[in-house]
């Protein structure tokens, strides 16, 4: 029997005896009805099987809360209420267009007199048929962490009855969080059988009287099947989640003009000396501005590398800077232990030993394979010395992974193998997705030898993450390659545990995303929406993992054409993305206020004028920047230039989509072709960029097989804006 709270035995006693149906509504075998006690309206929603769970739309202490007008709407109710606390509205609708139900119920709250809220009962109850929630079981598979997003991902298994996605859209908060000076942080969760969203406790500031606030706005899907093995239980979590997104309320987007951002990152990257070291006679990138006492570190000088290599490929151009990078990565190579050393050897004395890491011989598990899958992507490209560290130092990453038996520590010692920390914390386990990282590498093996070896490695390691769901996120770029990888092994092999498993790392991805805007404090500066978090506990978003995960997901994309990927999928890459493209400048801290920015950060020095990405963004009331000014996240601007504006042929002007696309087409003086990626249902923006001193020639702009134009708008700066939608090829012609 589960122990309840005195708020769930109330609720089921008045439950119990509550007014008839307001309203009611059934749809492929789920029942709804909207009713009221004393203190509470309930929407009561009855499933298969018996199953029963009453979600709580409006709630006042005590019993004087009393309808006072309803209305009837196209797909549910509109209903006023008061109370001694205040007046409410709440807005019931059942929205039945695709193949599971979704519940919506919106409540707004306009208090009586000031009002401190100094606790709020959570607004799921497991009620079962017959009132009594001490006798329902159910599982609770994924939850809301620190700030992402407020779900609950969840089965009810006595009754055996139904799977549910439950989602506050925390965007909607941002008023009530502003006047009380609370944090969205961990306002979803709960243990059965009381679950969901509670209002976070305002104990010093409060709502202020006559002042409408919204006080919820939940999103729940219902879906009668009942997976009981992890392949359809990650299916069902993407499907209801892609299902959820379509109807979520999502923020406005808006052009960046990534050529000007990528040009004054550029010039600091360079010019700023906060952004290197000489080491030997050589010079080394800094990881972040200004840290003089970590010794270099190979991963910085690739992962800032490879962007800049992305970026002269786009608009075969040179850049002076990766000559100087490529010729000292060969400094970082140990002939002893035949492989790359994350610490340049030559500095390694400089390490001082503050954390676990920072020992000349202890390895962070990803720290090795990330390198080599930098290396692999050089080599790939026909740099032979890339190719000679690369395949030297493949055979070392394949000695500690038979060591560990393809389940990674935390922290290993490189000469003995000792493992120094083994779990990231106890009982879950170490670096999880290094697995799918390890594979990813291998498969490069493959690629640049044609051995066979390497394939049958891949496959070993890949097939240890069957069973992590969605506790396979160790951090977050590592967890995106790896389902790429694992694409591309589903391909080759046609092996649907692969695809799965790829499915897997995409659930676990999205899991650790906030689908909420914090308009709150610090946060009406900068946008949040579908920011991804680096590691599965870290508190705050981060500019590398998200470049990175931003350009695996294009990886991704490439290698899906042809391959049955569940259409949720298609949609959440696709949106992930364009978000991306939208709030990745606010990374940068010249686009900030200087007050929301940390007065000294943990490594190196801040320099607010500087084009150099921020660490951290934190949550609304705390300052950013606390981590420090990332040289190594100067990939940000470099990354998507290539993958967002198509160069044309001979023309002064580019073509720029937010979505992803594929099959760009430029005939030269003629015209255009490409395909939009993404979901027809949503809607994405094209750009016709000029160039500096250039005038914009007559454009037609036509969709799919249509002859119809589609007008577009111009901008201030003489650029031509479409909305379009995803999907669709897009032809664009202009006179010779």
């Amino acid at each position: 029997m589960n122990a309840l709270t005195p708020w769930a035995v109330s609720a089921c006693s008045e439950l119990t005896h509550s007014a008839p149906a307001l309203f009611a509504q059934s749809v492929d075998g789920f029942t709804f009805l909207v009713t009221h006690t004393a203190d509470s309206l309930w929407i009561i929603a009855e499933m298969p099987n018996g199953g029963r769970m009453a979600f709580r739309a409006a709630y006042s202490p005590g019993s004087s809360l009393k309808i006072t007008d309803s209305h009837m709407l196209e797909q549910g109710v509109e209903l006023q209420l008061s109370s001694d606390i205040g007046a409410y509205v709440a807005t019931v609708t059942i929205d039945r267009e695709q193949v599971v139900p979704v519940l919506r119920y919106t409540t707004t709250l306009t208090p009586a007199k000031d009002l401190l809220v100094s606790f709020w009962p959570r607004d799921v109850l497991a009620t079962g048929k017959s009132n009594n929630p001490e006798y329902t079981a159910g599982k609770i598979h994924a939850r809301q962490q620190g700030t992402r997003s407020g779900f609950l991902y969840m089965t009810m298994t006595r009754p055996r009855s139904a799977s549910i996605l439950y989602l506050q859209n925390l965007t909607a908060l941002a008023d009530y969080c502003e006047q009380t000076q609370t944090s969205c942080a961990g306002t979803v969760g709960g243990e059965w059988p009381e679950l969901g969203f509670a209002l976070p406790p305002a104990k010093d500031k409060p709502l202020p009287a006559g002042k409408e606030v919204c006080i919820c706005d939940a999103l729940v899907a219902f879906d009668p099947q009942f997976p009981d093995e992890e392949p359809a239980l990650v299916r069902q979590y993407l499907e209801l989640l892609g299902r959820l997104y379509l109807l979520l309320p999502k923020p406005d987007t808006l052009y960046r003009d990534w050529p000007v951002v990528l040009s004054k990152g550029l010039h600091d990257l360079i010019d700023s000396p906060g952004c290197w070291s000489q080491v030997a006679g050589h010079q080394y990138f800094n990881a972040y501005v200004s840290d003089y006492k970590t010794p270099p570190e190979i991963m910085v000088q690739l992962a800032i590398l490879l962007p800049l290599l992305d970026y002269v490929e786009w608009n075969k151009s040179e850049l002076k800077v990766m000559k100087t990078i490529r010729e000292n990565l060969s400094t970082f190579y140990d002939e002893k232990l035949g492989t790359i050393r994350r610490w340049l050897p030559a500095a390694a004395d400089k390490l001082e030993a503050e954390e676990e890491q920072k020992h000349p011989d202890v390895m962070d598990s990803w720290y090795l394979h990330h390198p080599l899958l930098n290396l692999a992507r050089l080599a790939l490209k026909g740099d032979k010395e890339a190719a000679r560290l690369f395949t030297d130092s493949a055979e070392f990453a394949i000695k500690v992974a038979h060591h560990f038996n393809y389940h990674w520590p935390v922290f290993y010692n490189m000469k003995t193998l000792e493992v120094i920390k083994a779990e990231t914390a106890e009982g879950k386990g170490g670096e999880k997705d290094v697995a799918g990282l390890y594979a990813h590498v291998m498969l490069q093996a493959w690629e640049l030898t044609d051995e066979k070896r390497y394939l049958r490695e891949a496959e070993q390691a890949a097939k240890t993450l069957e069973g992590y769901g969605f506790e396979v996120f160790y951090q977050a770029n590592n967890t995106a390659f790896s389902a790429a990888a694992l694409l591309r092994l589903y391909k080759i092999t046609q092996n649907e545990l692969y695809l799965h498993l790829s499915n897997m790392c995409l659930a676990s991805i999205f899991q650790n995303t906030q689908l909420w805007d914090c308009n709150y404090g610090h946060g009406k500066h900068f946008s949040t929406f579908f920011a991804l978090y680096p590691l599965n506990d870290a508190p705050y978003t981060a500019a590398y993992e998200e470049q990175e995960v931003f350009c695996a997901l294009h990886d991704y994309l490439k290698h899906a054409d042809g391959v049955p990927v569940l259409p949720s999928i298609r949609i959440l890459t696709a949106e992930y993305i364009r978000y991306l493209v939208y709030r990745a400048v606010y990374y940068y801290p010249t686009m900030l206020p200087k007050e929301m920015l940390a007065d000294k950060p943990k490594v190196g020095e801040l320099d607010n004028k500087l084009w150099i990405a921020l660490e951290d963004l934190q949550d609304g009331w705390l300052k950013s920047g606390t981590v420090g000014q990332e040289v190594y996240g100067a990939g940000n601007a470099f990354g998507i230039l290539p993958r967002h504006y198509m160069l044309v042929p001979d023309e002064e002007f580019m073509v720029y989509v937010d979505y992803p696309t594929a099959g760009f087409n430029a005939r030269k003086g003629q015209n255009i072709h490409f395909q939009v990626l993404g979901d027809s249902r949503l809607q994405c923006r094209m750009m016709i960029v000029r160039a500096a001193e250039a005038k914009l020639p007559k454009l037609t702009v036509t969709l799919g097989g249509s002859s119809r134009e589609i007008k577009g708008n111009s901008t201030e700066d003489g650029n031509m804006e479409y909305i379009i939608h995803g999907d669709q090829q897009v032809h664009i012609s202009w006179p010779k």
